[in-house]
This record gives structure tokens, C-alpha cells and sequence, in this order.
């Protein structure tokens, strides 16, 4: 399925203002969800939804950031682990439509699929100039021991940071435990954790501590283009990771399903597979009778393929496979739904995907 535009969708959001001391720079914080919108009821113990309009009851401290803020609330915020390529076409539309009114953007997100979220919207915000930083939590906001804090006024902080009118980090970023990570790098790593992400194969962008200290040689430049919000996605895609018990019956349901556009193959190591004749006969039947697209990246959460280190990475790119680099899995798979939304040629889809549109890859 090709989502684009979703005519007709209902948008459940509300605006708020929070009155902040006035400044150059505005903020729009978008709430989507996840546990860093919650609280526990004193009553019953029960973790409900914060009321984002009483957003400075919970951090007064906001009042000291000379920023105004604006937040956009889903009315119905979703757990994460319910976000559908249709929520990132909605936090798009939403970007876009405030584009020219914000000069940078926060976005609360659940931590589950966040990683996901913020490498799509990485590519769906063609010529990015401005900020747009996921944040989220591990204890909800109202926990005396919430993460929740100090994560949004930083963002916050990180999405105000200019340096005259151009931005300091003017690409889609995600900031977790005094760390801003690069969101199509990033990769969830641990559920219990403050320090809940990773970014295994590329630096942070900023680190925080007494000093809010920006590395400005890892951050992507400002754009010369336009601004434009990509909403089509297409969602035909399979995640197949490799196992020593795989079999050839499996791999070949996968290959036969109905309108299946591309496998994201993790591979081990550098990029090997077995080299068992059916392995190579139904990736190579797929491609060259089924006109699937192949992705080779590693199952390793540090490290790149290399295609050339052993004869099963060789015969993989041989038969047609694109070389994946470094790509977490969320990247890959984000970025051929965008690419493959494009309607390029097979050999366009295939230079775009091995070469970095976004800083997603080395």
C-alpha cells in the first residue's frame, strides 16, 4: 500500500500556547504519545494522560527559557508500539502546515518505535533547515524520578539554538539522557535505561552537561532547497533476518507474497549468507523475475557490510543485492519506503539507496 497525503484522515489535535517569556526563537512541541506523557493518578495509582495545558505546573522551570512554545496535542495520544506509517505522514502534514511559523520543532514520542519515527521523518522533510527533535522518557513525567524533565528542556533548547538566523542543528535529531543523536543513526538499546538509545556507528551531534556543548562538524549543513514534506510512503516491504535454521520453504513464502516491493536482508557479520544453492536461487529468482529489491545490511548493531571480505558477501552483491552499509534497520527500511514512493527507475532507486541522503549513512 502507498500512503500519501491520507485525504480525508481526521486530525485529533489541539493547540495550546504556554505563555514563556517572549524571544526571537518559537518553539512547537507536538505530543504524540508514550510514557512521557503520563502521570500517576494520586487517587488510584494509575498512569493516565498528562493534560499538556498544564504543562507548566509539571516543569515550572520552563518559564526561565527564553522561548515562546506553542503544543499540538493528538487528542488521543497512541502508545508507540501502535504508530502506523500513517502517524509519520500526520507529524509531516503538521510540520509542514507550521513550518514557516516555528523555527524549530519537539516532538514527544513514545521510546518503542522512535527510532523508526524519526529516520522517516529524516527523509520525508525534504530540505530540512530547521530542528526537529524527538524526545520522550523512561518514567513518566509525574514520577518523582522522571527522565522526562530533563529531556524536554533541553530539546527545547537544542530546537532554539541559533547562531544569528541559521539553526545549529538543522536536521531531525533524537535526545535522550544528555545526548543528541543523529535520528536515522539511532537505534533503541536498552528498555530499562535511562540512556535508552544508541548511536553505534556515528557521534553525537551535542552533549549536554554544565555546558550545552554542539560538535558542529558531525551536524548535516543547512540545505540551499526548498522545504517540501514527502508524504508518500509505501508500505510493501519485509524485514528478514538470517538464522542457522531458516529454510528454503520460508524464504520463499516471503518472496511469493502478494505486492512485496523490497527485503531488508541482516545478514551476519559483514554481510554473509549462506551459499547453499536454493539461498542464492530465490534472492536471485526475486530480483530478476519478481523485480524485488534487496537490501544487504548487518544483523551486527556496530559495523558495516564490506562485501568484498568473504565469497557469501561477494555473491550477494554479484546476483543484484544493494550494499547497505551501515544502515540500522530502521533507516533501511524508512528510507526504501520513501525511495520506492518515488516512482525512479530501478537503477535510481538503487543509486539513491547506496549513497547518503540524509547523513544516515558513512
Amino acid at each position: 500500500m502507498l500512503y500519501n497525503q491520507f485525504s480525508g484522515y481526521k486530525y485529533f489535535l489541539y493547540l495550546v500556547q504556554i505563555k514563556i517569556i517572549m524571544s526571537n526563537n518559537r518553539i512547537l512541541m507536538i505530543y504524540t504519545g508514550g510514557t512521557i506523557g503520563m502521570y500517576k493518578d494520586l487517587e488510584t495509582g494509575v498512569l493516565v494522560p498528562f493534560d499538556f495545558t498544564q504543562l507548566l505546573n509539571r516543569i515550572p522551570e520552563l518559564q526561565l527559557i527564553d522561548k515562546e512554545i506553542d503544543t499540538i496535542s493528538f487528542e488521543q495520544p497512541i502508545d508507540s508500539s501502535n504508530v502506523r506509517p500513517y502517524h509519520w505522514v500526520q507529524l509531516a502534514e503538521i510540520i509542514e502546515q507550521h513550518y514557516d511559523n516555528y523555527d524549530g520543532f519537539v516532538i514527544l514520542h513514545g521510546s518503542d518505535t522512535m527510532a523508526y519515527t524519526a529516520s522517516a521523518l529524516s527523509f520525508m522533510l525534504e530540505n530540512l533547515s530547521k530542528p526537529v527533535i524527538f524526545t520522550g522518557s523512561q518514567l513518566p513525567i509525574g514520577d518523582l524520578r522522571t527522565d522526562a524533565k530533563e529531556n524536554i528542556i533541553t530539546s527545547i533548547q537544542i530546537a532554539g539554538s541559533y547562531e544569528g538566523d541559521r539553526p545549529v542543528v538543522p536536521e531531525v535529531g533524537i535526545y535522550f539522557e544528555f545526548k543528541l543523536l543523529r535520528g536515522n543513526r539511532t537505534l533503541k538499546a536498552s528498555s530499562e535505561h535511562f540512556n535508552a538509545f544508541d548511536s553505534p556507528n556515528y557521534l553525537p551531534l551535542a552533549q549536554s552537561g554544565v555546558d550545552l556543548k554542539f560538535f558542529k562538524n558531525r551536524i548535516l549543513p543547512v540545505p540551499d532547497g526548498i522545504f517540501n514534506a514527502h508524504t508518500g510512503l509505501e508500505e510493501n516491504i519485509v524485514v528478514v533476518k538470517l538464522h542457522p535454521a531458516i529454510t528454503e520453504s520460508y524464504l520463499s513464502h516471503i518472496i511469493n507474497l502478494p505486492e512485496i516491493k523490497a527485503i531488508i536482508l541482516e545478514t551476519y557479520g559483514s554481510g554473509n549468507a549462506p551459499v547453499a544453492g536454493w539461498f542464492l536461487d530465490l534472492i536471485r529468482e526475486a530480483i530478476e523475475n519478481k523485480s524485488i529489491h534487496i537490501i544487504n545490511i548487518t544483523q551486527c548493531q556496530k559495523g558495516r557490510i564490506v562485501p568484498d571480505k568473504y565469497e557469501t558477501g561477494r555473491k550477494l552483491m554479484a546476483i543484484g543485492v544493494y550494499n547497505g552499509k551501515d544502515l540500522t534497520t530502521e533507516a533501511a527500511l524508512t528510507k526504501m519506503m520513501y525511495l520506492l514512493s518515488k516512482k525512479l527507475s530501478r537503477k535510481g532507486i538503487k543509486s539513491a539507496f547506496e549513497r547518503p541522503l540524509r547523513g544516515e549513512m558513512s
